[in-house]
């Protein structure tokens, strides 16, 4: 199994260090436009090989994409990072065009490949690898709702002051601040409501909690983070590699799915060898439909500031 990584940033290093641990590829290359970057990268994480008991072979390239030939799944995190008091709709300008480019570099050597989209714009940039490339829409995935489910789950064990482990729930729409539709309505700790544990406040709370996540730690740190950006992939690559018909929310092409058509958004999807195996239709309350509608219509808006 070879999986490659474009982009040898914070968030590109992380997805390479979580699926190199995991210790289920046999090759994960790192590919980055700066000389030199990705195979310092590349050699810094072989020398944890050791210590992290893996085998798992890491190599970078500096903008060879024939070192990526014959990739299982490639996973495009390439682009400009958010800075405080940006949104991810304003990086639309710049990683329009290396997200275009990078796919169909990565396509043209993996013609057969899995793409996981994770720039920023990611619904966008996820149409716009659609619209772009030859590749079939299951095996074109954005990463944003398994980040955004993973910060849900974070914020709601931290409002029932109870072990991460106990609680389950998804966050499905665009990623963005205000597209991000958290399911409350699902949410449980071992299969009980989370709202026969917490006001509606307090679970009102916890959704704004979450739609503002990606921002709060942008403005914490100075940039966009990586540690959870880099898991998210890592667990999607997982799910994809190793079969495991796991249910993640993704971004994917929707064509009549809850009602929505010619679009990327995130919805419930298993996800197996051939990528994206089933599109999982979840019932929803009605503030939770309109809520997804109107996440819609801001997804539509951007997608309309690409030039295709």
């Amino acid at each position: 199994m070879k999986i490659t990584v474009v982009g040898a940033g914070a968030v590109g290093a992380s997805c390479a260090e979580y699926i190199a641990i995991k210790n289920f590829a046999s090759e994960v290359v790192i590919l980055d436009i700066k000389e030199g970057y990705a195979e310092g990268k590349a050699m810094d994480l072989m020398q944890c090989a050791s210590l992290n008991g893996f085998d798992t072979k890491i190599t970078g390239s500096t903008s060879d994409y024939s070192k990526t030939a014959n990739s299982d799944i490639c996973v495009i995190t390439s682009g400009i990072p958010r800075k405080p008091g940006m949104t991810r709709e304003e990086l639309i300008g710049i990683n329009a065009g290396i997200v275009k480019s990078v796919s169909a570099s990565l396509v043209e050597h993996s013609p057969n490949t899995i793409l996981i989209v994770v720039s920023n714009p990611m619904d966008t940039m996820t149409y716009l690898v659609h619209k772009t490339t030859d590749l079939p829409k299951h095996k074109i995935i954005g990463m944003g709702g398994a980040l955004d489910s993973a910060r849900f789950k974070y914020r709601l064990a931290e409002a029932l002051e109870a072990p991460i482990s106990d609680v389950d729930g998804m966050v499905i729409g665009g990623h963005s601040d205000k597209g991000m539709v958290p399911l409350t309505s699902h949410a449980t700790r071992n299969s009980i409501k989370v709202s026969e544990f917490l006001s509606e406040e307090r679970l009102n709370q916890v959704k704004e909690d979450t739609k503002v996540g990606g921002a709060t730690l942008t403005k914490l740190l100075g940039t966009s983070a990586w540690y959870a950006p880099g898991a998210a992939v890592s667990g999607l690559v997982h799910a994809i590699a190793c079969d495991q018909k796991k249910m993640f929310p993704c971004s994917t092409y929707l064509e009549g799915e809850y009602g929505l058509n010619d679009l990327c958004i995130g919805v419930p999807v298993i996800l197996g060898k051939n990528g994206i195996e089933k599109i999982v239709n979840v019932p929803l309350s009605d503030a939770e439909k309109a809520h997804m509608a109107e996440s819609a219509e801001g997804v539509k808006k951007t997608n309309g500031l690409l030039e295709l």
